[in-house]
């Protein structure tokens, strides 16, 4: 992996499991993807400590996430699966992954995919735990995603940069333009017939509206996690480091069967 990619970075504080759900899930809230009509909540909770009281109520109506953070939560003994470790190994990935037996996660797919899928694609899903696959969302936007409708409205471009936009990225902060950060993002891109990381490049990500951001004290040089077009989290050294670890190993599981 080129160095580019890893940058070194300071670490940061942390915020609680249910604040951290709220700002990764508001990207593609606000865009009507997911979860429940709930962005002025998600916005405003993510914005300030939060009512955990409030956000689980929401986080339970997320019906992508919240199955593997129970499943995530079940296999490493946590009660709460808006545990700060559990949310943070769903959205980046983290040494909890490791707990999940291939054989849970495959039932938990099952369950929830097989009736919506053909029988050849529910054969290779069925056995991507075996092959690597973990209960992290860049699996369920390598993986899941495409199978279940995006790939079969036939643009490959079009599904490419949908599955960029929607999985968790990472790029360094390199200026302040009003509401917006340029940032150095590192994309996702096809070579060969394979999925890949490219070049990191400058994009605009939004990170203010009217005055609150879910990135305070963001600055110059530091490392931001980005969902669709959110700054949505300053990550430390260890989370970077678990999110382009299982960013990768999921891409390498989605070339199977590319």
């Amino acid at each position: 992996m080129p160095s580019s990619t890893e940058p070194a970075i300071p670490t940061v504080a942390e915020t609680s499991g249910p604040v951290l759900f709220a700002r990764y899930a508001f990207g593609p809230n606000s865009l009507g993807y997911c979860g429940p009509d709930a962005i002025e909540e998600l916005f405003g909770e993510g914005t300030s400590k939060g009512d955990d009281r409030a956000l689980r109520e929401l986080a339970t109506s997320f019906e992508g996430a919240w199955p593997y953070l129970v499943l995530i939560a079940e296999a490493n003994g946590r009660p709460d699966p808006l545990d700060r470790d559990v949310v943070e190994a769903y959205w980046l990935g983290n040494e909890l992954l490791e707990r999940v037996a291939p054989a849970k996660l495959e039932a938990s797919l099952e369950g929830r995919f097989r009736p919506r899928l053909r029988p050849d694609g529910w054969r290779w899903l069925g056995g991507a735990p075996a092959t690597g696959g973990v209960p992290v969302h860049a699996f369920h936007v390598l993986d899941v995603f495409p199978r279940v409708g995006l790939m079969r409205t036939g643009s490959v471009d079009r599904a490419l940069e949908t599955m960029d936009s929607c999985r968790i990225r990472w790029g360094r902060v390199l200026e302040r333009d009003g509401d917006w950060l340029v940032v150095n993002v590192v994309p996702l891109a096809m070579a060969a017939g394979q999925l890949e990381l490219g070049p990191a490049r400058p994009e605009r990500v939004q990170a203010w509206r009217d005055g609150s951001t879910f990135v305070p004290g963001v600055e110059p040089g530091d490392v931001i996690a980005i969902h669709w077009s959110w700054a949505c989290d300053r990550l430390g050294p260890d989370q970077l480091s678990g999110l382009v670890r299982w960013t990768l190993s999921q891409l390498g599981v989605a070339n199977l069967t590319i």
